[in-house]
């Protein structure tokens, strides 16, 4: 097996990059190093493949270290700017938005309570642009937005 791999060189950086790639995506894209490691081992398996490397150990593992680590610095602030951390906007397309119900607990601005709808417990808070201090225990409300696991309520 290591005779093979070590003769077929180029192709095992490029196999090791898209598994590490595919980590990354199955983990849900968390912390960001399957991914240069990944992208670093499919461009040194690359460069192996058109003679720019040479295909040995050492210059695999400082090929992909370097490539990784230049990759890095190079797609850090795309990457950054591409989860821009702007508010989501209020959604008013879900059938959820005018589902009226008794609250079991009083809520206030700082404060929001858990509510089942449809088998799935909702965090639920005053929407901020009714100006609402708390809803008390027993008052019946409306849902004016979604978000996920959230809804927004004004009182009825």
């Amino acid at each position: 097996m290591t005779e093979y791999i070590t003769q077929h060189m180029a192709e095992f950086w490029l196999v090791l990059g898209f598994v590490l790639l595919a980590i990354e995506v199955i983990t849900g894209f968390v912390s960001g190093i399957f991914l240069f490691a990944g992208l670093g081992g499919v461009l040194t398996g690359g460069l192996m493949s058109f003679g720019i490397l040479p295909e040995t150990w050492i210059a695999g593992f400082a090929g992909t270290g370097i490539n990784s680590g230049l990759l890095t610095v190079a797609l850090w602030k795309p990457f950054k700017k591409l989860q821009n951390n702007e508010p989501v906007a209020k959604d008013n397309s879900s059938d959820i938005i005018g589902y009226q119900f008794v609250l079991k607990e009083t809520i206030s601005s700082t404060d929001s309570v858990v509510t089942s709808y449809s088998g799935i417990n909702w965090r639920v808070e005053i929407d901020p642009a009714f100006n609402i201090q708390s809803i008390n225990k027993g008052q019946r409300v409306e849902v004016t937005s979604v978000e996920v696991g959230l809804f927004k309520v004004k009182p009825i």
